[in-house]
């Protein structure tokens, strides 16, 4: 493949460019998940048993796995009275009605800024619309989402299905997205909205969460100067997939790794620039590692390009604040929060 010209870099023939899009890596969100899993094994009777993956990251739950959570698919796995922690993408309340029927002790991992989109989706449906979620069939956020009122909301998954949208009251519809999509991809899902239904009632603040649109417009910043794309993340995390395909989109070839041992040499012949990225729930120590792996194969020099700075944190559940390495075995006890 050609080189892609920089006019404003010179170096040697031999020499690779590594550009580090940033942010990167891990969320507010996912670290709040992670913590709580990591709180909760320190500091209550094991077993700890976790509703689907924490995040989408199989390093992270591998990594957690080893450290004594049980990763379950359903609650039927789940004894009666142990404690589970929900995963950071949300669950239905008919998850919550069967946690509670098991008397389970809940700690929720859910993100913040997704149970914002459920409060959304239960007052938009209790004052009488549609509602027209916009994400993937079979993700577990839009599992949870959808299942907060699923007789008054609709899935779609590409803008272009919006044209066969069928509602009863084409006056009273309104729209929620997943918050890990691509902003181009709903800026045209919107635009679709708006034509078919002008009276579309539209969020108060967009769904797509703050670390996936930074994450977006970082990428932005070094696509246009690199000949390969690699985004660090797992297949089934629906943030950093977004990536991989917002590089295609602009012609630049981009792969999707789960860490160094995925690359291939081939991928970097007539590379000269590299510009590497990872989705909200790849942990920073991957980036690192494909960093070290790049330059295994040849001499280079690793530049960032920093679209913005975050600052943003989550609180833990009020039951694990506090708590921590040398804190003291405690009971497990139910978590609204």
């Amino acid at each position: 493949m050609a080189p892609k010209s920089s006019g404003e870099h010179t170096q040697d023939d031999d020499t690779r460019r590594i550009l580090l899009a940033s942010p990167r890596s891990f969320c507010a969100g996912v670290e709040r998940a992670i913590e709580i899993v990591e709180r909760a094994l320190q500091s209550y009777t094991p077993p700890i048993y976790v509703r689907k993956e924490i995040v989408h990251n199989s390093y992270v739950v591998d990594d957690l796995a080893s450290k004594g959570a049980i990763f379950v698919e359903e609650l039927d796995e789940v004894p009666d009275g142990a404690t589970l922690v929900f995963s950071a993408h949300g669950v239905s309340p008919a998850v919550r009605e069967e946690a509670d029927r098991k008397n389970l002790d809940v700690i929720d991992g859910t993100c913040p800024l997704v149970s914002k989109v459920h409060a959304k989706a239960r007052r938009f449906a209790a004052r009488g619309d549609t509602v027209v979620l916009f994400g993937h069939s079979g993700h577990e956020e839009i599992e949870g989402t959808y299942g907060e009122a699923p007789e008054s909301t609709v899935l779609v998954e590409s803008a272009d299905e919006v044209a066969d949208l069928s509602v009863p009251d084409p006056d009273r519809v309104s729209y929620l997205t997943q918050t890990t999509l691509a902003v181009d991809e709903t800026n045209d899902f919107v635009r679709e909205l708006r034509e078919k239904y002008p009276n579309v009632s539209e969020p108060a603040s967009e769904d797509i969460c703050y670390a996936t649109t930074n994450r977006q417009h970082a990428l932005n910043e070094v696509i246009a100067e690199s000949d390969l794309v690699l985004v660090v993340g797992s297949t089934n995390s629906s943030n950093s997939v977004r990536l991989v395909e917002i590089s295609r989109r602009q012609g630049t070839p981009a792969e999707l790794i789960d860490g160094a041992e995925d690359i291939t040499a081939e991928w970097l012949d007539g590379v000269r620039t590299i510009g590497v990225t990872a989705g909200a729930s790849a942990p920073p120590k991957l980036v690192d590692e494909v960093v070290e792996a790049l330059r295994g194969f040849g001499p280079a020099t690793v530049a960032e390009r920093e679209f913005t700075h975050e600052t943003m944190h989550f609180e833990l559940p009020s039951v694990l604040r506090g708590t921590g390495e040398g804190a003291a075995e405690r009971p497990a006890g139910n978590d609204g929060s």
